[in-house]
C-alpha cells in the first residue's frame, strides 16, 4: 500500500526529539509562528494560578484573589512571562513557566513523599536506562518523578505493533526509533528535563561514552534482552562503582548490585564468574546453562516455564505482559529513588510476586 502521509512532518526527521525554547515577543518567536504556522496552546494564567495557590496552601483564595495574584505577575506583556516551548514533531507551540518555576508546580505533589532537599539531591543525578521496551516505562516513570536531573536512555531498535502490548505509546509512532518516541514523550511531560540517546543501543565501541566519563552515571537501570549486553554493561559499572537496578517482569524479580558499595562483589550476584563473563563479552556467545544460573527454575513462574518451553514453536519472542512491566517499572523507580538518595541496604535479588501473594 502507498505511504500517504510520513510518520513526520517535512520539516521533522524521526531522530528530532528536543523541544525549541523562545522568548516571548522576540524576532525568533515571530519568525516560529510566521513559517511554521503552529498549534499554539496557552495555559499560562492556569499554571500561573497554581504557582500561587500552592505557595500559600493554608490561604482561603477566592477566586477574585486568585485571578489579581495571577493579573499582577502577568504585567502589561502576557506572552513574555515564562518562555514558550515549541515541539517540532507535532508544530506545537506551548507557553509555560520558566524552569525554576515549572518544576515547582510539576513536582508538588512529590511532598512530603519526596521532601524539597530530596529532590534537590535527585536534580543533580545522572540515571541511565539501557533497553526500551520494559525500559520505557522506568525512563517515563523517572521523568514523572524528577528522579534524576539527566536521564541517559539506549535502544537500537523501532517501535513494532508488538510492542503495543506493554509500551504505552501511539500507533502513530510505529517505526520510529522506540529511543526518539521516548524521548519525545518525556519533552512533552518535561522539557527542561535533560535527556541524552543513545539510538545505536550500548555496544562495545560506545560503553565508555554511555557510562561517561567526564559526566559519569550515578546509577544504570539495565532492561535490555541481549545476554552480552547485560554482561558488558555490569563489568563496566563494576570497574566504575555505578550500582545497577534491573526488573525482569516475571514474578516481579527485582536485581540490585550494589557495585557502588562493593568493586569486588560477582556480576549477577556471583551467578556469573568473571571468567564467564570475560568470555561472553568477548564471543557473545552463551548457552541455556548460562541463562539457568541467572534465573533458576524455581524462581520463574510457572507460566514463563510453559512460555520457555514453545519458543520457537508457538512464539518468537520473549514474552511480557503490560501489567507486570508497569507494576516493575514504577518498583524499579522507587528502588532507583533509595539508592540515589544514599539507603546501603537496598541490594540483593528480591520478589514482588502479586501472584505468590494470593496462591493457595
Amino acid at each position: 500500500m502507498k505511504e500517504l502521509i510520513s510518520k513526520d512532518s517535512p520539516q521533522v526527521g524521526e531522530r528530532v526529539m528536543r523541544p525549541e525554547f523562545y522568548e516571548g515577543g522576540s524576532p525568533e518567536l515571530a519568525q516560529l509562528l510566521k513559517d511554521r504556522q503552529p498549534i499554539i496552546l496557552d495555559t499560562i494564567e492556569s499554571q500561573i494560578s497554581e504557582l500561587v495557590t500552592l505557595r500559600r496552601p493554608g490561604y482561603d483564595w477566592s477566586e477574585a484573589d486568585v485571578e489579581l495574584a495571577v493579573r499582577a505577575r502577568l504585567g502589561e506583556n502576557p506572552e513574555r512571562y515564562g518562555c514558550w516551548v515549541y515541539y517540532p514533531w507535532r508544530n506545537m507551540l506551548v507557553h509555560l513557566l520558566k524552569e525554576a518555576e515549572f518544576r515547582e508546580v510539576r513536582t508538588n505533589r512529590n511532598m512530603h513523599k519526596i521532601t524539597a532537599d530530596e529532590q534537590r539531591i535527585l536534580q543533580t543525578k545522572r540515571v541511565g536506562v539501557i533497553g526500551l521496551s520494559v525500559g520505557s516505562g522506568v525512563a517515563m516513570a523517572l521523568a514523572m518523578e524528577r528522579c534524576g536531573g539527566t536521564l541517559r536512555i539506549a535502544d537500537y531498535d523501532t517501535l513494532e505493533l508488538s510492542n503495543l502490548n506493554r509500551i504505552r505509546s501511539s500507533l502513530v509512532n510505529l517505526g520510529l526509533p522506540k529511543a526518539t518516541v521516548v524521548a519525545r514523550e518525556i519533552a512533552e511531560i518535561d522539557p527542561y528535563l535533560n535527556v541524552e540517546v543513545f539510538h545505536d543501543g550500548v555496544t562495545k565501541e560506545n560503553v565508555d561514552t554511555f557510562f561517561g566519563d567526564v559526566a559519569p552515571l550515578d546509577l544504570l537501570i539495565e532492561e535490555c534482552d541481549s545476554l552480552p549486553v547485560k554482561i558488558l554493561t555490569r563489568w563496566e559499572a563494576r570497574k566504575r562503582g555505578i550500582p545497577v537496578v534491573m526488573e525482569t517482569s516475571d514474578r516481579g524479580m527485582l536485581d540490585v548490585e550494589r557495585f557502588d558499595l562493593d568493586r569486588a562483589a560477582g556480576i549477577l550476584h556471583g551467578r556469573i564468574t568473571d571468567e564467564e563473563a570475560l568470555k561472553l563479552i568477548e564471543t557473545g556467545e552463551w548457552s541455556q546453562e548460562t541463562v539457568a544460573k541467572i534465573m533458576t527454575p524455581d524462581e520463574i513462574s510457572e507460566r514463563m516455564k510453559v512460555s520457555l518451553t514453545e519458543m520457537g514453536k508457538t512464539i518468537s519472542r520473549w514474552p511480557q505482559i503490560g501489567s507486570e512491566v508497569t507494576a516493575g517499572a514504577g518498583i524499579a523507580v522507587q528502588v532507583a529513588r533509595m539508592i540515589l538518595l544514599g539507603q546501603p541496604n537496598v541490594k540483593g535479588r528480591k520478589f514482588i510476586d502479586a501472584d505468590g501473594l494470593f496462591r493457595k
